[in-house]
């Protein structure tokens, strides 16, 4: 079975973006996959783990995005706080960026959620115009 988290908290810790999940962290066990997606319905993006053998996914939701924002432009990748674990959510720079430039002007993903990453985005889309 597929299990879905959402990062509740996060906080910038000697400028690394630390998430949380809304969970109970004790039964969690999980390794990143490197892979960003979306869910243009739900404004959010998604990091893909692997728990048990299946993808689970992490949904990093609109109002998180001013730090995905900070994160891009310090070009390191979050880490998910987890059992008092520092997990590095590999590859979420790199993946979330190509995503972005794919996302831009690209009305396939919807039109409210392309209006919503281009203005949230902004600073990161024009810095490669």
């Amino acid at each position: 079975m597929r299990n879905i988290y959402y990062i509740e908290k996060y906080q910038f810790v000697h400028n690394d973006l630390h998430l949380s999940l809304n969970e109970n962290e004790n039964k969690i066990q999980i390794q990143p996959a490197g892979q960003v997606l979306t869910d243009s319905d739900h404004l959010s993006f998604i990091y893909l783990v692997e728990e048990q053998g299946e993808y689970s996914y992490l949904y990093l939701p609109e109002d998180l995005w001013p730090a995905l924002v900070r994160v891009l432009k310090s070009d390191q990748n979050p880490y998910l706080i987890l059992n008092e674990q520092k997990i590095e959510l590999r590859n979420f720079t790199e993946e979330l960026q190509m995503l972005l430039f794919n996302i831009e002007g690209n009305e396939n993903y919807g039109k409210a959620f392309v209006e919503a990453v281009e203005k949230a985005f902004t600073e990161i889309l024009k810095e490669e115009a």
